[in-house]
C-alpha cells in the first residue's frame, strides 16, 4: 500500500550536498534525505583527490579565481566562481568542525594547534591548495557527515528509494509553478509513495553513467537534470562532459579511479615503450588540465591502436608511495599491479557533468522552492571544463547557501495540501525487462562512439537519430508498464543524454570538453549554451 510523507525539507541525494545541506538546516525542521541504493552508494564516497581551497599563506583568493577562469575555457561565471573560492575556507572549517579526518603534515598548509594539514597539488592549479585525507577524501567526507546526520532526530535518512517525478502545481492542473514535493519509489515495498515538502532539494549527482566507460557508481543517471527538465527547469552547456584521464585499465577493475594527485605529486604518463608524451601536448605537461591530457591520451590510443597508456610514479620511494596513496596502492596490488615498481594501465572514462540544473547563488532554480546543487546544478563555477577538486567544494559552498536561503524562506512557504497519490491502475507488470538492458547498452554505446572525446557533426547527427528512437520505445514502455529502478533510470538517462547531444550540435566551435573535428577554432564570444523546456516555468 503506497503511502503519504509530508516533510519541511525533502533532499533527494545523500552525496556530500546533500547531506551538507541537512546539517546546516535549522534544527527544529523535518528532513528526510533520500537515497535510491545504499547511503554510500553516491559518488562522494569514490572521490581519492580532495577539496580545493585557499588555506595556505602563499596562495590567495586570485589565484584560485584565475585559476579556474583559465581552466574553464572563457564559460566560468566569474561571480561565481568568486564566490565559491571565497567562501572555501569557510567551507574547510566547518568540514573540521563535524571532524573530517584530514591528512595533517609539516610541510605544507595551514596551522591548527601545532598540527598541519598536508595539501597537494592538482592539474590546472598554480598552487598546493587541495586538502585531503590520504587518497580516500570522499569517504572520509562521506562517512563524518553521515554520521553527523545520523545524530540529529531531525533528518531522517531513506534508503532504497528512487525518485520518479517532481509533483508541481502545474503537474497538478493548479495555478501556480511551485514544487511540492516529488512521487518516490519505494524499492522496499514495490509501491510509489508520495513525499509532499514545503522545499525539494536535487542532489542527485551527475549523468556520467550516460557512457560505456565511467569513473562513476552506477548511480549517476543524470535524474536530478531529468527531473528538473521535466518539471520546467532550463539546462546549461551539457556539452561538458569532463572525462577523467586516468581510470585503472582491467578487465575486473570496473571504474576505479586513478587519482589526479598521483601526477600532482611527480607521476608521469608514458607510452608501452616507456616514452613520455605529454611535452608534446601542453607545456604544463602531467599538470595540465583534464581535458587536455584526456585528449593526448586519446590521440596517442587511437595513433598507435594501443588499449591503454601508463601512470608511472615509480621513481618515487615506496615508503611515500604508500603512505600518500594507500588506496590506489591496494586496489591495483589486488589486481597484481604493484605501483611501486610497475607503471598503472591507465585509460579516460567519463567523470564529471560539467553542465546542469540552471540555479542562482542561492541554489535556486527556475521552479519556486526547488533547489538543485552539487553535480545536478549548473553554477557557472566549472564552465567549459571542471579544475579538478572544484566539486566538492561547490557541493559545500551551495549546499550551505542553499540551506540559508530555505531558512530565510521559512515564514513564507507553507507546507502543501494533501496530494494526489500515485496512479498505477492503467499499467502491469512487465514480462520484457530484456528491452530496459538492450536499451540500456545502446544507448551507452552509441554516446561513447559518437558523444565522447572527440566528436563530429556526423557523429552527433547519428546520436541524435538514434537518441530520438530510443526515446520513443521508452515513453511507450514507461506508460505500460510498473515502474522499477531500472526502468526509472534508463528514462532519465536517455533524457539527458537527449538534452547532451542537442547542446553539442548548438556549440559550432571547439571549447573546453566540447572538442569537435568540423569547428577546430573558438569563437570570439564565449556564450553559455541554455536549453528551455517545452513547459518552461516563468
Amino acid at each position: 500500500m503506497s503511502q503519504r510523507f509530508q516533510h519541511d525539507v525533502l533532499v533527494i541525494g545523500s552525496g556530500a550536498a546533500g547531506l551538507s545541506l541537512a546539517l546546516n538546516l535549522p534544527r527544529h525542521l523535518r528532513v528526510a534525505v533520500l537515497s535510491k541504493g545504499e547511503l554510500a552508494n553516491g559518488s562522494t564516497f569514490w572521490a581519492q583527490g580532495g577539496v580545493a581551497a585557499v588555506l595556505d599563506d602563499a596562495d590567495t583568493v586570485q589565484s584560485h579565481v584565475e585559476d579556474t577562469l583559465d581552466a574553464g575555457g572563457g564559460l566560468c561565471d566569474e561571480a561565481a566562481v568568486r564566490f565559491t573560492v571565497e567562501h572555501s575556507r569557510e567551507a574547510i572549517e566547518w568540514l573540521i568542525e563535524q571532524g573530517v579526518p584530514f591528512t595533517r603534515d609539516e610541510g605544507h598548509g595551514v596551522d591548527d594547534g601545532g598540527f598541519e594539514f598536508h595539501l597537494t597539488r592538482e592539474g590546472g592549479h598554480s598552487h598546493r591548495r587541495i586538502i585531503h585525507a590520504a587518497d580516500a577524501t570522499g569517504a572520509a567526507i562521506f562517512n563524518t557527515l553521515l554520521e553527523q546526520a545520523r545524530r540529529q532526530p531531525n533528518i531522517e535518512l531513506l534508503e532504497q528509494r528512487v525518485a520518479i517525478d517532481l509533483i508541481t502545481e502545474r503537474r497538478l492542473g493548479l495555478e501556480g509553478e511551485r514544487c511540492l514535493g516529488a512521487y518516490v519509489l519505494d524499492r522496499g515495498t514495490g509501491e510509489v509513495d508520495t513525499h509532499g515538502a514545503r522545499f525539494t532539494v536535487l542532489a542527485t549527482g551527475g549523468a556520467a553513467k550516460v557512457y560505456l566507460y565511467t569513473s562513476n557508481p552506477d548511480g549517476a543517471c543524470g535524474d536530478g537534470i531529468a527531473m528538473a527538465w521535466r518539471a520546467g527547469c532550463r539546462v546549461a552547456n551539457l556539452e561538458f562532459n569532463q572525462f577523467h584521464p586516468t581510470c585503472l585499465y582491467h578487465p575486473q577493475a570496473k571504474s576505479f579511479l586513478i587519482t589526479e594527485a598521483l601526477r600532482g605529486e611527480g607521476a608521469l604518463l608514458r607510452l608501452p615503450s616507456g616514452e613520455r608524451f605529454m611535452p608534446r601536448f601542453d607545456p604544463r605537461e602531467e599538470l595540465a588540465p583534464r581535458d587536455i591530457v584526456a585528449r593526448a591520451i586519446d590521440h596517442e590510443m587511437k595513433r598507435l591502436g594501443i588499449d591503454c597508456v601508463y601512470l608511472d610514479i615509480t621513481h618515487k620511494s615506496a615508503e611515500f608511495i604508500k603512505s600518500h596513496f594507500p588506496t590506489v596502492h591496494e586496489r591495483c596490488l589486488s589486481f597484481g599491479i604493484d605501483i611501486t615498481r610497475q607503471p598503472i594501465p591507465v585509460v579516460p572514462a567519463a567523470h564529471y557533468t560539467c553542465g546542469g540544473v540552471m540555479v542562482d547563488q542561492r541554489g535556486l532554480t527556475d521552479v519556486p522552492n526547488l533547489y538543485a546543487i552539487g553535480e545536478t546544478s549548473f553554477t557557472g563555477l566549472h564552465g567549459a571544463n571542471r579544475m579538478a577538486s572544484n566539486s566538492l567544494l561547490e557541493c559545500f559552498v551551495y549546499g550551505r547557501s542553499a540551506a540559508l536561503d530555505i531558512q530565510s524562506r521559512l515564514n513564507q512557504v507553507d507546507m502543501p495540501e494533501a496530494l494526489p497519490c500515485w496512479d498505477a491502475s492503467q499499467v502491469t507488470d512487465s514480462d520484457e525487462d530484456i528491452i530496459i538492458a538492450h536499451n540500456w547498452d545502446e544507448l551507452r554505446r552509441f554516446m561513447w562512439d559518437y558523444v565522447g572525446i572527440v566528436r563530429t557533426s556526423k557523429r552527433l547527427q547519428r546520436a541524435a537519430h538514434r537518441v530520438r528512437l530510443l526515446l520513443d520505445e521508452i515513453d511507450e514502455f514507461y506508460s505500460n508498464y510498473k515502474v522499477s529502478r531500472d526502468l526509472i533510470e534508463l528514462r532519465n538517462l536517455a533524457q539527458v543524454a537527449e538534452l547532451m547531444i542537442r547542446s553539442a550540435m548548438a556549440r559550432k566551435e571547439s571549447r573546453g570538453l566540447h572538442h569537435t573535428l568540423d569547428y577546430p577554432q573558438l569563437l570570439p564570444r564565449a556564450l553559455d549554451t541554455i536549453l528551455v523546456p517545452p513547459n518552461g516555468a516563468g
